[in-house]
């Protein structure tokens, strides 16, 4: 049995009752809308989030219809990110599938991003869950100040390690901590609970974008995305901040260099790959991602001994072993 089904076994009923619901909530009326949403439902990911909203809830109460809305609110409003995304990054796959874009242009990406976004609010707003509403909406605010953030520093080559946990904890870690924090309170859980499950995910969420980061430079077997990606879009990971800032003067400068220069060259990238990894780059990156890791842990030790908490603790150990 693999990770993530060991991972969805105390949830297994409700994620399959889930699918169904999500599906349901993403029809429409236009026949071009749902051929794109019936693609986008087929090539569906591990469901990652969606576990985090039910296991969150599981841990701290019961699950009822408020802890579905919340999942597929989350999904919703995720998926409208990714659809978004990838118009953004003109990105032609996903998952090893063709993305929207690239089946059916910009125009219509953009205005099926817009149409998820619509079903989201609107299916909190027939539910009244108008906290929850504000916990996913928080987020997505996030998502895009960080995507933001993250633009301009890139454009300025920014080697600032505060400002780098700052656009990982927006971009990445936000959307985590919305799963686990609207998990917790759709079971109606005390104010200490949801705030433990927010901050729970908050650290999870980091160590998953640094495990990310560390893709780029081969910590992997199967990394599903070309070795030297981050630094071909001049993205200043954590690896590469760390070796930059201990560097030589005469070092740093050839390596920003090439970052801003010489990024599509694959001899001079992976010069770059090998300074970061001979500079202690991924060594400190990987400690970084397993405080993180440690910290969650520390957080879920606070609430009652589960089958759920135990799933999620598990949760953590394959955020950051995972191999892709």
């Amino acid at each position: 049995m693999n990770p993530v089904d060991i991972i969805r076994k105390p949830i297994e009923p409700e994620m399959k009752e889930f699918e169904l619901k999500f599906k349901t909530s993403m029809q429409s009326k236009a026949p071009l809308l749902d051929r794109i949403t019936h693609y986008i439902i087929k090539r569906k990911g591990k469901q990652l989030r969606p576990m985090f909203v039910f296991l969150s809830a599981k841990a701290t109460g019961d699950v009822n219809e408020s802890t579905y809305t919340a999942a597929a609110l989350i999904e919703l409003l995720h998926t409208a990110t990714l659809v978004h995304d990838d118009v953004v990054d003109e990105a032609d796959e996903r998952r090893g599938f063709f993305s929207v874009n690239a089946l059916w242009k910009n125009k219509v990406a953009v205005l099926v991003g817009d149409f998820l976004l619509s079903k989201g609010l609107m299916m909190a707003v027939d539910n009244n869950e108008f906290e929850l509403l504000h916990t996913v909406s928080d987020a997505v605010k996030e998502m895009s100040e960080g995507e933001l953030l993250q633009m301009e520093k890139t454009r300025l080559l920014n080697f600032d390690e505060e400002v780098y946990f700052e656009i990982i904890r927006q971009k990445t870690a936000a959307l985590i901590s919305a799963c686990c924090r609207s998990g917790a309170q759709s079971t109606k859980s005390s104010e200490e609970h949801i705030r433990l499950m927010t901050e729970f995910g908050e650290k999870v969420g980091m160590a998953f974008q640094i495990k990310d980061d560390l893709f780029d430079y081969g910590a992997g077997k199967d990394i599903g995305k070309p070795t030297g990606i981050d630094i071909q879009e001049r993205k200043t990971t954590l690896p590469l901040i760390y070796a930059l800032n201990r560097a030589s003067n005469s070092d740093r400068k050839r390596i920003v260099n090439i970052v801003k220069n010489h990024n599509t060259n694959a001899i001079k990238v992976k010069e770059v790959i090998q300074f970061v990894s001979a500079s202690g780059g991924i060594e400190y990156a990987t400690q970084k991602m397993h405080d993180y890791a440690r910290q969650s842990l520390e957080l879920l030790s606070q609430l009652p001994e589960t089958e759920a908490r135990k799933s999620l603790e598990t949760l953590v150990n394959y955020t950051i072993e995972r191999e892709r």
